[in-house]
């Protein structure tokens, strides 16, 4: 019997990526699933795929920015399930742009969406995954939410965030003696199309930062993050690394400190996208 048989675990962004192998993943080992997403295309097909596997599938339009609603969405699992064990907190969007060539609303976009997005989901769930007496939130950060990368501010923002409030909820939990364990995952470069749905500062072309993602970040299948994570999960892991990209960056960061930096601004000079003349 796996250890995910005939749980309650709530996925959000679980229409595509990560979302959808997690969905996937927690199917075939037996686990109860309520699925959310902005893509109802996309989440339909994970849906039908969970279902083929014989998981009772409860499937969700959420945009979780949306504080209220997300609200609302945890009562409604609650009633339909009868308790919640686990959330993943997955949904997420990307963003390319320098500071000065980024608006408010391009930094608030990723913000709302991929930091307060996790806290809404936390939150709302957290109890309801107390009162389960088994329970688990995992939040998805990133491998920049360990060290920072230039043009990717907003998403660094956001992704440290995560990083920050898991790691102060993980130990809330440990004080208080609650039933929940806190996981804080940091995938490094995933294929998916997280690239290709982002959006960039004006200066930048959509396209090349897409090409350049898919074809020199882009290493570790969504396949193999969800057995990880789970793995990790399994573990009671505070933090999961995925992707030799990340546990090598993150060790450069630790052995480094902010001389990381120079490293970095040197590699990028070469690598990164360039800007629109």
């Amino acid at each position: 019997m796996s250890a995910f048989t005939g749980k309650v675990a709530v996925v959000t962004g679980a229409g595509s990526g990560i979302g959808r192998a997690l969905a996937l993943e927690l199917a075939g080992r037996g686990a109860k699933l309520a699925l959310s997403d902005v893509d109802t295309t996309g989440l339909d097909e994970t849906v039908r795929r969970a279902e083929a596997l014989g998981a009772e599938v409860k499937s969700d339009f959420l945009d979780v920015s949306q504080r209220e609603t997300v609200l609302d969405y945890a009562e409604a699992v609650v009633a339909h399930f009868g308790k919640v064990n686990q959330i993943y907190n997955n949904a997420g969007i990307a963003y390319h742009g320098d500071v000065d060539k980024s608006s408010f609303k391009d930094i608030e976009r990723i913000v709302d969406v991929d930091f307060w997005g996790v806290v809404n989901g936390t939150k709302a769930f957290l109890p309801h995954i107390q009162a389960s007496g088994d329970g688990h939130i995992i939040n998805i950060s990133s491998l920049f939410g360990l060290l920072a990368i230039p043009s990717q501010s907003a998403y660094n923002a956001a992704k440290f965030a995560v990083r920050g409030f898991s790691e102060s909820l993980r130990m809330e939990m440990l004080i208080a003696k609650a039933p929940v364990k806190v996981t804080v995952v940091h995938p490094g470069g995933i294929k998916t199309a997280i690239a290709r749905n982002a959006t960039v500062a004006e200066n930048y072309d959509q396209a090349d930062f897409a090409k350049f993602f898919d074809t020199k970040l882009a290493k570790t299948t969504p396949l193999d993050a969800a057995k990880t994570i789970l793995k990790g999960v399994e573990k009671g892991k505070g933090r999961v690394l995925i992707g030799s990209d990340a546990i090598a960056l993150d060790l450069l960061q630790r052995i480094t400190g902010s001389r990381y930096q120079g490293l970095i601004v040197a590699v990028s000079r070469r690598a990164l996208p360039r800007t629109k003349k």
